[in-house]
C-alpha cells in the first residue's frame, strides 16, 4: 500500500494536482492487425502537403528540402521546414496515432516473427505480402526513424514485394552490399543518405545508383550530408545521375574537381555546397541558366576574392535562392558587398545572409525594395532585423532575433546548423522567459534541435532550458501529450550524452516536477527514476534535494515490482538518504514540505518491495520512524509513518521486526486517533502483526489484548464507504488473502473485509477487476459459505460481492440513445 493524498507544492511549483493513483501514464500506440492496402498517408504529392483529408497549398521559395520527410520535387518545390508544416505536425500530435502508423509500429516490432530467415540470417517477408507504394516508403521512414535498418532488416526490401520511390536512409548502418541489394533495384526518385555509416561512403551510393539505369536518368533528389568518403576517392563522379536536379553534400570531402563534375549535370536546378571543401565556384557558371537554389554556407575553403565570387553569382540570373550565411565568428563581409550590388540576383525571392558581418537594417531594406517578390531573408546574428521594415513588410519572412515570428523562422530553418540554433535558442530563451500563453509549435521546433544535435553540449543546454520556459506550471496543459514524450525523452538522452554537466541535470529534473508531464506523459520511468534516486545522494542544494524527494516520491508508485528489483544499488542509496533527511529534520524538529516528500517516498518505495523493506530495517528505520512519532503529533505525517509500517508488516520474513515495545506502544496508541486513516493504519499493522501466531509465543496475552482492542475500534467505526484525508491505494489485494482465510482470529478477519470494501467502494473499476485477476473472490465466497464464520465478515464480504455485481452489471449495460 502506497501513499497517494493531497496537492503537494515544492517551493511554488506544484508536483501533483491531482491524487497520485500510482498508474503508470498510457504509453500511447496500440495493437493492430493485419497491412492496409492503398491507405492515404500524410505524403507530399501534386503540390499539396496531405493533414487527413485536409490539402493546404504552401508556396514559398525555392530550398533545399527538409531532411526528416522525403519529398517529391515539384516544379514549385515545397518548404516542409516552415512553421505552417511544423504547426500542422503540431496537430496531428495532438491526435491520436493513425491506424497505419499503429500497424507498422507493430510490424516493426515483430519483424523477427513475421519473417523468415534467408541461409546468411537476414530476414525475407512473407511471400504473399505486397506493400503500395506509399506505405513501403513510410514502413522503411519508420525503420530508419527508430535505428533499426541494418542489412538483416534492409533485406526485406530485395525483390518486388516493396516498391520504393522516396528512400530514406538517414544514420543507417548498412553495407556496400546490403544497399544495392535492397535498393539499387527499385525505381527510385529520391534518396536520402544524410549521416549513413562510414560502411557505407558516397562513391559507393553512387556506383550502386548508377548500376540501374533507370535511377541513372530518373533519380531527382540525393542527399548526401555528412556522409563519409574513402580516402582514396578524389572524384565522386555525380555527372553520371543525369537526372538530378537536387543534390546536397553539405558537410562532405567534396572538392572543387567534383563541383565541376556536377556543374554538368543537364537538370540541376538545386545545389547545396555548404561546409565542403570547394575553393573555386566559377564551374557554376556551366550551369547558369538552370541552377535556381544555391546554398553555399560556411564555404571556408574558398581562395577567391570577394570580388571573383561575386562576378560568378552575378552571372546566376535564374536564381530564385541564394544562402551566403556564415559563422558569426569568421566576421566574413561578403555579404555586405553582395548587398551593395544593383545588378545582382534579378529574379532572387530568397537570401540567406545570416552570419555576416557589417549587415545594416537600412543596406537590406534598400536590397529587398529593389527587389520587390522576394519572401525570405536569414538575418539571424546580424546587426539587422529590427526596423518597422520587417515587421510591416507584407510577405516577407525573416529569419533572425528581433522577435518572436523572426525566432520561430529561424528554429525551422537552421534545424541542421548548430551554430545557428545556438544563436536562435539563446533568444527564445530570452523572449520566453515569462511566456503566459502555450507554443505547442516552438516547442516542437526545439525538440527538433535538439533531435538533430544530440552531441552538441551548447544545444541540448540551451533547449532544455527553452523546454522548462515552455513547459513551465500550466503551459504543459496546452502542449499535446506526444510532443511532450518526444521532449521528456530528449532530455534524458541529453543526460546519457553529458553525465556530467550538473545544470543540465538539473533542468531535467525540474522538467519531471512538472505534474502534467510526471502523471500523464509517457517516458522510460525506469530510468527517470534510476536518474532521480542518484541525486539524492549526489547533491545538497535544498531546492534540488526537495524537487528529487518529491519526484522520487511519485515516480516510485509508476514502477512495477520487478522494476524496482532491478533498481538495488539506486533503491539502497535512495532509503539511506531519505532516512538520513528524516533524521535530520526530525532532530530539528522541523516537519517542512522535505520532511513530508521524505516519509511519502519511503512509503511508496517499500510498498510491495521487500528489498526497500529489508534497506529500510538494515538503515535503522525503526528507530527514525519511532523518534518521528515522539516528535511530530500531526496526522499527515503519523499517517505516513503507519503506512510505511504496514508494508513491512505485511512482509512475512520482516514483521517481527516491528513485535517491539517502542512500535506497539505507539501502534496502540494511535488505533485510537481521532483521525480515522491513522486509526486505519494503526489497525492494519496490529491486523497482520497479529495474524500470525508464532511471532506472540512469549507475549499471548499482549496479542490477545491487541486483538480485543483492534475488533472494539472496528465496531466503532463509520461505515467502510466513509471518507479518510488519505486516499489509500493498492497495487495488488494480495496481502489481505492471508487475513481472509483466517477463521481463528475474526478481528483479523474482520479488518481485511472492511479495508477491502472501502477501497472497491471508492474505486470499483480497479479493485474490482483486481478481485477477479487475483482470485479474491473465491476466497469472499468461502467466508460466505463457512459456517463459523463471524457474521458480521459475512455482512461485509456480501456487501462487497454486491457491489462487484453491481459494478460489472452497470459496466456492460448498453448506454440509451
Amino acid at each position: 500500500m502506497w501513499c497517494s493524498f493531497g496537492i503537494e507544492v515544492v517551493g511554488s511549483r506544484p508536483v501533483s494536482q491531482q491524487a497520485a493513483g500510482g498508474e503508470a501514464a498510457a504509453a500511447g500506440g496500440g495493437g493492430g492487425a493485419g497491412l492496409l492496402q492503398g491507405c492515404c498517408l500524410p505524403v507530399l504529392a501534386g503540390g499539396y502537403l496531405w493533414a487527413g483529408l485536409l490539402p493546404l497549398r504552401v508556396t514559398v521559395p525555392f530550398q533545399r528540402p527538409h531532411r526528416g520527410s522525403p519529398r517529391t520535387v515539384l516544379e514549385e518545390p515545397i518548404d516542409t521546414s516552415g512553421p505552417v508544416s511544423i504547426a500542422v505536425r503540431t496537430c496531428e500530435e495532438a491526435s491520436p496515432y493513425s491506424l497505419v502508423d499503429i500497424c507498422l509500429d507493430v510490424l516493426i516490432a515483430n519483424l523477427e516473427k513475421l519473417c523468415s530467415k534467408r541461409p546468411d540470417g537476414t530476414l525475407c517477408l512473407p511471400e504473399y505480402w505486397c506493400f503500395p507504394q506509399e506505405i513501403a516508403d513510410r514502413f522503411l521512414g519508420m525503420i530508419t526513424w527508430k535505428g533499426k535498418l541494418t542489412d538483416k532488416t534492409a533485406s526485406i526490401f530485395q525483390g518486388n514485394q516493396m516498391k520504393l520511390k522516396l528512400v530514406n536512409i538517414q544514420k543507417a548502418k548498412i553495407s556496400r552490399a546490403a544497399f544495392i541489394k535492397a535498393f539499387c533495384h527499385h525505381k527510385l526518385i529520391e534518396l536520402d543518405a544524410t549521416a549513413v555509416h562510414p560502411d557505407l561512403p558516397i562513391p559507393d551510393i553512387v556506383r550502386g545508383l548508377c548500376s540501374n539505369s533507370w535511377i541513372q536518368q530518373n533519380l531527382q533528389c540525393l542527399l548526401l550530408d555528412s556522409t563519409s568518403v574513402a580516402q582514396d576517392s578524389r572524384l565522386l563522379y555525380f555527372g553520371q545521375l543525369t537526372g538530378l536536379r537536387i543534390l546536397s553534400v553539405f558537410n562532405v570531402c567534396f572538392h572543387t574537381e567534383d563541383l565541376t563534375d556536377v556543374s554538368q549535370l543537364p537538370r540541376l536546378e538545386n545545389l547545396d555546397i555548404s561546409s565542403t571543401l570547394v575553393t573555386d565556384i566559377s564551374a557554376l557558371l556551366t550551369c547558369k541558366d538552370q541552377l535556381k537554389s544555391l546554398t553555399m554556407h560556411c564555404l571556408k575553403s574558398l581562395t577567391m576574392t570577394k570580388s571573383q565570387i561575386l562576378a560568378v553569382i552575378r552571372e546566376l540570373k535564374c536564381l530564385l535562392h541564394l544562402d551566403i550565411s556564415d559563422h558569426r565568428q569568421l566576421n566574413s563581409d561578403l555579404a555586405f558587398h553582395l548587398l551593395q550590388q544593383k545588378d545582382i540576383l534579378p529574379n532572387v525571392v530568397s537570401l540567406d545572409i545570416s552570419g555576416g558581418a557589417g549587415i545594416t537594417d537600412g543596406a537590406v531594406e534598400l536590397f529587398i525594395q529593389q527587389r520587390p517578390e522576394m519572401q525570405f531573408v536569414g538575418l539571424l546574428a546580424t546587426d539587422a532585423g529590427y526596423s518597422d521594415f520587417f515587421t510591416t513588410k507584407q510577405g516577407l519572412r525573416v529569419a533572425g532575433g528581433a522577435n518572436m515570428r523572426q525566432i520561430s523562422e529561424a528554429l525551422s530553418r537552421y534545424r541542421n546548423r548548430s551554430c545557428f540554433m545556438k544563436e536562435v535558442l539563446c533568444r527564445l530563451f530570452a523572449v520566453t522567459f515569462s511566456v503566459q500563453v502555450a507554443m505547442p509549435a516552438i516547442l516542437k521546433l526545439v525538440a527538433v534541435g535538439m533531435r538533430n544535435h544530440p552531441l552538441d553540449l551548447t544545444v541540448q543546454f540551451t533547449a532544455s532550458a527553452c523546454a522548462l520556459n515552455l513547459t513551465r506550471q500550466g503551459l504543459a496543459k496546452g502542449m499535446p501529450v506526444r510532443l511532450l514524450s518526444e521532449v521528456t525523452c530528449l532530455l534524458f538522452k541529453a543526460l546519457k550524452n553529458f553525465p556530467d554537466y550538473q545544470q543540465l541535470q538539473k533542468n531535467c529534473l525540474l522538467s519531471l516536477t512538472n505534474s502534467r508531464i510526471l502523471m500523464d506523459v509517457p517516458f522510460d520511468r525506469f530510468n527517470a527514476a534510476k536518474f532521480v534516486m542518484s541525486w539524492l545522494s549526489k547533491y545538497e542544494n535544498p531546492k534540488m534535494q526537495t524537487m528529487a524527494v518529491s519526484i522520487t516520491s511519485i515516480l516510485a508508485l509508476q514502477l512495477s515490482p520487478e522494476q524496482a528489483k532491478q533498481l538495488k544499488e539506486e533503491l539502497f542509496m535512495a532509503v539511506k538518504e531519505l532516512l538520513a533527511i528524516v533524521k535530520q529534520k526530525t532532530s530539528e524538529n522541523l516537519d517542512d514540505v522535505i520532511l513530508i516528500f521524505s516519509l511519502k517516498a519511503l512509503w511508496n518505495l517499500t510498498d510491495v518491495s521487500h528489498a526497500a523493506c529489508k534497506y529500510f530495517i538494515e538503515n535503522q528505520g525503526l528507530a527514525v520512524f519511532i523518534q518521528v512519532l515522539e516528535t511530530f503529533t500531526e496526522s499527515g505525517i503519523q499517517s505516513k509513518v503507519l503506512g510505511l509500517l504496514n508494508n513491512i508488516a505485511e512482509v512475512r520474513e520482516l514483521s517481527s521486526k516491528l513485535v517491539t515495545e517502542d512500535v506497539l506502544k505507539h501502534v496502540s496508541i494511535l488505533l485510537h486517533s481521532s483521525k480515522m486513516e491513522v486509526g486505519y493504519f494503526a489497525a492494519g499493522i496490529i491486523a497482520h502483526l497479529t495474524s500470525d501466531g508464532q511471532l506472540w509465543m512469549a507475549h499471548d496475552f499482549q496479542r490477545r489484548a491487541l486483538l480485543q482492542d483492534l475488533h472494539a475500534t472496528i465496531q466503532i467505526w463509520p461505515s467502510s464507504s466513509c471518507k479518510m484525508t488519505a486516499l489509500v491505494t493498492y497495487r495488488s489485494l494480495k496481502a489481505f488473502f492471508p487475513l481472509l482465510g483466517n477463521f481463528s482470529q475474526p478481528e483479523v478477519q474482520l479488518w481485511a473485509l472492511w479495508a477491502m470494501y472501502h477501497i472497491c467502494s471508492k474505486n470499483p473499476s480497479k479493485y474490482c477487476k483486481l478481485l477477479v485477476e487475483e482470485g479474491g473472490l473465491q476466497l469472499l465466497c468461502d467466508i460466505l459459505e463457512h459456517t463459523e464464520a463471524n457474521p458480521q465478515a459475512q455482512q461485509i464480504a456480501a456487501s462487497i460481492l454486491d457491489d462487484f455485481t453491481m459494478h460489472f452489471l452497470n459496466f456492460q449495460r448498453p448506454s440509451s440513445v
